[in-house]
């Protein structure tokens, strides 16, 4: 008897019964897993065909972009159908012409809230312009060499979107309904915990602090707010991929600490670091926090406008399998 009641413990750990399939933090892991399996062959060909040698940078950026794609869909594939049940559109990609109109609009928002951005630090005497179509020591001209940020930029957007807004915040929020929390609480606490896990990620990149990474955070918040409200990962995808290039390659900030390259308005930093994230980048300055949070107020508007009420889409906590919508 007392096996039998430790077999049935582990499975009630390891296993949803009612759902039939693996627990949401099992699913996460396994997505993780699966990222680095998926890596393997990706590091491998770079290294026979010696890609990491390769001096161009519109090459390297290109196809750094499409190994993270190929990386982060190849394992939420495989995580969707095996491990979840569920469809790869699932995940926040029912496309539709809803879809792409949310797609635009999130890509004019993102550029909007960064072209806001310059020209107050450019009112306020924080920024000095140095020059106009800067390739920044690439000897190739300036209309081929903004190609490779474009491309990164692009991939960028789609995968990290796919993987913190559409897999994590979605599998934490179904994940945490076990606890009896209702959707609206779930949701709550899985958008916190995915940006969290956001922040995280980018806590290593170069000139990182605690401030940008609680930036950051909240940055994964503002992020989510997109899916929450639509149950699309549209919005956030073109908000992400705008907002990183205007703000490194049209402006010429820093994004996330990193230097991203030839920009077609080559400035100076100056202002205090508090306002404009300083070697950072905008998103780590109360600048950024400030247009995250314009932002946000925009997203809900235009929400409300085409979803009428405006509200959170709770059933985004529920499991499809259970409504008949997954995987037919």
């Amino acid at each position: 008897l007392r096996v039998i009641t430790t077999m049935s413990l582990l499975r009630t750990i390891f296993w949803n019964a009612a759902e039939k399939r693996f627990r949401a933090g099992w699913r996460l892991l396994i997505q993780i897993l699966l990222i680095i399996i998926a890596g393997i062959p990706v590091g491998l060909f770079a290294t026979v065909a010696g890609i990491q040698n390769v001096d161009n940078v519109l090459i390297s950026q290109g196809l750094q972009g499409l190994a993270g794609i190929f990386v982060v869909v190849v394992s939420i594939y495989i995580a969707g159908r095996f491990i979840d049940k569920r469809s790869f559109a699932d995940f926040g990609q029912k496309l539709s012409a809803r879809w792409w109109r949310e797609l635009g609009f999130g890509l004019a928002l993102g550029a909007g809230l960064m072209l806001a951005i310059f020209l107050v630090e450019l009112a306020l005497g924080w920024i000095t312009i140095e020059g106009f179509f800067a390739t920044r020591g690439l000897d190739y001209p300036f209309g081929l060499a903004i190609l490779g940020p474009t491309l990164l930029f692009l991939a960028v957007g789609y995968y990290e979107e796919l993987f913190s807004r559409g897999y994590q915040l979605t599998n934490m929020a179904e994940g945490l309904r076990f606890l009896k929390l209702g959707n609206s609480s779930a949701l709550l606490i899985a958008t916190l915990l995915s940006s969290a896990v956001f922040g995280v990620l980018h806590a290593g990149n170069p000139n990182a602090s605690l401030i940008s990474t609680i930036n950051i955070t909240l940055a994964g918040i503002f992020l989510a707010l997109g899916y929450l409200l639509t149950k699309n990962i549209a919005i956030p995808i073109g908000l992400h991929i705008t907002w990183n290039f205007f703000q490194g390659n049209v402006f010429g900030f820093p994004v996330s600490g990193t230097n991203a390259g030839p920009t077609f308005i080559d400035v100076t930093q100056g202002g205090p670091d508090l306002w404009t994230g300083g070697q950072f980048g905008p998103e780590a300055g109360i600048i950024g926090i400030i247009a995250m949070v314009t932002g946000s107020v925009l997203i809900w508007l235009y929400a409300k406008r085409h979803y009428e009420d405006g509200n959170i889409k709770a059933d985004i906590a529920d499991y499809p399998i259970a409504e008949g919508t997954a995987l037919g």
